[in-house]
């Protein structure tokens, strides 16, 4: 239930790689998830219905979005039906066994998850992965694997309507890595420390013989391991810090930079990703690719050949000069660094921004007074602004030190954007969503008006 989300959809597809024969439904079935899905021979339902239940699936893995009160829901605890979370069959009938390399924080666990997995691959070690989006150098976005290791993206959601911890204390990790440590989801945590409060419950589970790595000068992080801590942490950060593990840029975008192990250079990635947080995340990737016994300069030769993750910074069309990017930002510090790493990249050429603030997060208006600034990067941002939110977004993003203009509707952004953009511009569309099909009408609009038809 939940199937086209991406924990969901990728459990369905481990399932299946089981043998199990796996159904599911959603209240939208939509792609990528649903293609994916389909591929693999799962039958997808439309909608929340009690009639679904009519074949008496075995067992029903029930997905957070779903609540008391939803019809299938009330349905399958009327009849009885064996039930648990997504999180708990994952622990149980996958992970059980496993070196389980967790990937937490509030920002870059995708990519960082995907880095991983694809230099455990390169080193033939036949990872087993649940990714929470589909890496440009997989196929799909969960694998069983042969090995002992499974990577997982380990989010800090909550596990279904009966079991409000965090999906990752149900993981139980040998190596962990937290990225970094905001506030977030404020539909389910008061503040900060009750997002912390599930942090530290996850490390109460890793193994004095397990790992942790984290920055090193991250305060909400170093509170969480004030807590207590009984597992080793290795430490990140740039070579002015005394981490561990440091990084040196060799050009501002980050494209290249040497990887330092204990203050001494013992790699370089050349790639072709941007932006200083995507060299955090090769950092993390390479120090816990060294738990499962990977060599740094093994790490750092896959990760030069490694293509990125659907959906970050992804490059979907080149129409007269004027790029058009993806990209899933859903937090202010997100936006900031995914506009940084472009402008280190193109210099002078114009940026401009195009946002929907779709988290429950960002839609209660927890973020509003840094959204403005999250886009300094950028020569101009235009903003959706959706329904159902009862704060003014132009108070918070329009005359501020650059150019910003609100839009309740997509079709508007389109015929702003196709009047405006021009040849060297670079068009960054931001959001967790389908964003009502901007990315479609958006290339198909300016592929009326620069390509000549037959």
């Amino acid at each position: 239930m939940g199937i086209c989300g991406t924990f969901m959809g990728s459990l369905a597809l481990l399932a299946r790689e089981m043998g199990h024969t796996v159904s599911g439904c959603d209240a939208n079935v939509y792609p990528p998830m649903s293609t994916q899905l389909e591929n693999s021979g799962i039958q997808l339902k439309q909608g929340y219905l009690p009639t679904h239940l009519d074949d008496e699936p075995d067992l029903v893995l029930v997905g957070n979005a779903l609540s008391r009160g939803n019809p299938m829901v009330e349905a399958l605890l009327n009849r009885g039906i064996s039930y648990t979370s997504g999180p708990q069959w994952f622990a149980e009938h996958v992970l059980k066994g496993r070196h389980v390399i967790a990937v937490s924080g509030t920002h870059g666990k995708t990519t960082t998850s995907s880095m991983l997995a694809w230099i455990l691959q390169q080193q033939l070690l036949d990872p087993g992965y649940l990714i929470g989006g589909i890496p440009l150098d997989f196929s799909v976005s969960a694998k069983l694997g042969s090995s002992e290791f499974f990577v997982v993206e380990a989010d800090e959601y909550d596990s279904a309507f009966f079991d409000k911890r965090s999906k990752f204390v149900h993981y139980r990790p040998r190596t962990a890595i937290i990225n970094n440590l905001e506030y977030d989801h404020a539909d389910i945590f008061p503040d900060l420390a009750a997002i912390q409060t599930q942090f530290h419950h996850m490390i109460r589970t890793i193994p004095a013989q397990g790992c942790i790595i984290a920055p090193a000068n991250e305060p909400a992080i170093q509170e969480t391991f004030a807590k207590g801590c009984w597992t080793p942490v290795e430490s990140t950060g740039e070579s002015t810090s005394s981490a561990t593990w440091q990084f040196e840029l060799l050009t501002p975008e980050g494209s290249h930079f040497h990887i330092l192990h204990q203050g001494k250079k013992a790699a370089s990635i050349n790639w072709s990703l941007n932006g200083a947080h995507n060299v955090w995340n090769a950092l993390s990737a390479v120090a816990a690719s060294t738990q499962a016994g990977v060599s740094i300069e093994n790490a750092a030769r896959a990760l030069s050949q490694f293509s990125g993750v659907k959906r970050r910074m992804e490059t979907l069309a080149c129409i007269n000069d004027i790029q058009i990017y993806d990209d899933f930002a859903h937090h202010p510090t997100a936006i900031a660094t995914t506009l940084q790493g472009l402008r280190a990249k193109v210099g002078n050429q114009r940026i401009i921004a195009i946002i929907e603030p779709r988290s429950n997060t960002m839609q209660a208006g927890i973020h509003k007074n840094t959204l403005a600034a999250s886009t300094l990067a950028a020569d101009q941002s235009l903003w959706l602004q959706a329904k159902n939110m009862d704060w003014d977004l132009a108070e918070s993003v329009c005359n501020k030190t650059q150019a910003a203009s609100i839009y309740t509707n997509v079709n508007d952004i389109v015929k702003q954007l196709v009047h405006e953009a021009k040849a060297g511009d670079h068009l960054v569309i931001i959001s967790n969503g389908s964003f009502d099909g901007l990315h479609k009408k958006l290339i198909s609009a300016l592929q009326q008006k620069y390509i000549k038809h037959d």
